[in-house]
């Protein structure tokens, strides 16, 4: 079969897949096929909005920035690879996200936040900071990647709104497999996100399974944490506004029973299913956490803790979850914050007693 004929039934493939064969589109989009061997970068500054860039199976050994709204960047599945090139190889557009050991860029600007990328059906791994890594992006979906083996997170966002991180597995990262936050550069009020959305994913292996620091108005849902040091971290801090109005719903959270030391930043983790520190108005319901067990002042099912930094947590709902098995207890409440409630929980010990 030429190569002709392949890169013909590969765009169908995304045609379709996408439901673009249903009706013509409004505009013209193009698709532009990459094999392994050349540039994704180029094809990627060389596309326009609306226009898809397609990664045949094989590896890559590249990172790539986006900075074209409204464009996808689609591998064939798990066989699409990116892994770290050298320096000699990277292209100029992509050299700032290489140097940063990030393997897929997606940034926008300090007064434009870039609208509407897809990043999809690929595997990053190997990079040294981060898998996929977004910037001051707007609707930015990232959907069955596999983000492995990355030194600090699988798929990170800052300072970006209405994502959606959906159906990805993010496996054995060196800190958290999804990570999102307001920033990290400076100290910052947390910001609101519009509705972001972290949604079906299977994150095992990492130090933290999902973090969100210094955000408001987002939702974790229906992933599957296991073999994580912890497994959701929900964190805020002294600035203001307050960490919060999060949803954390309708997770399966066993076995984080990986060990972590300490760091600057967070004592040695073990055993934490979900944890919530510093934040106000957050619901965690409907979660099944069982099997999480370890000696650190963050260990237990779901565990509710003042910050480190002494800001309490308020207005808190810890509802309808399933808890079983979870040492030193189910539910674990160390915060001396107010209003917080324990309601309709199925579990067997808790910390102070009486949470059950």
């Amino acid at each position: 079969m030429t190569n002709y004929r392949i890169a013909y039934l590969m765009c169908t493939a995304v045609v379709v897949g996408t439901g673009l064969g249903a009706a013509p589109p409004a505009g013209h989009h193009d698709v532009h096929v990459v094999w392994p061997g050349q540039s994704i970068q180029k094809a990627v500054d060389a596309a326009e909005s609306g226009d898809t860039v397609l990664l045949a199976p094989g590896t890559f050994h590249e990172s790539v920035k986006v900075t074209t709204p409204g464009l996808t960047l689609r591998g064939m599945g798990r066989s699409t690879v990116l892994e770290p090139g050298t320096k000699k190889s990277a292209e100029k557009a992509s050299e700032s996200c290489s140097e940063g050991g990030n393997g897929i860029c997606v940034v926008g600007t300090k007064d434009r936040d870039l609208q509407g990328v897809t990043i999809a059906s690929l595997t990053v791994t190997g990079f040294a900071r981060t898998g996929v890594f977004a910037m001051a992006t707007d609707g930015l979906t990232v959907r069955d990647v596999t983000a492995v083996k990355n030194g600090v997170w699988g798929i990170a966002q800052e300072r970006s709104v209405r994502g959606v991180i959906r159906d990805n597995t993010a496996k054995d990262n060196g800190d958290a497999g999804v990570f999102l936050a307001n920033t990290i550069k400076e100290e910052a009020g947390a910001s609101d996100t519009h509705g972001t959305v972290v949604d079906s994913n299977r994150l095992e292996g990492n130090r933290i399974g999902v973090t969100v620091r210094r955000l408001r108005n987002l939702t974790v849902m229906r992933n599957h944490l296991t073999g994580n040091c912890a497994g959701v971290f929900v964190v805020g801090d002294e600035n203001k506004p307050k960490t919060g109005a999060l949803a954390v719903r309708d997770n399966f959270v066993a076995q984080n029973n990986k060990s972590c030391p300490k760091t600057d930043r967070l004592d040695a983790l073990q055993g934490s299913g979900i944890v919530v520190t510093g934040a106000e108005d957050t619901a965690v319901t409907g979660n099944v956490v069982k099997d999480n067990a370890g000696k650190s002042p963050l260990s237990g099912g779901i565990v509710l803790f003042k910050s480190f930094v002494g800001v309490t947590s308020d207005r808190n709902r810890i509802t309808g979850n399933v808890l079983k098995g979870n040492a030193p207890a189910d539910l674990v409440n160390t915060d001396p914050g107010k209003d917080n409630t324990f309601q309709g929980n199925s579990c067997r010990a808790s910390k102070p007693a009486g949470l059950c």
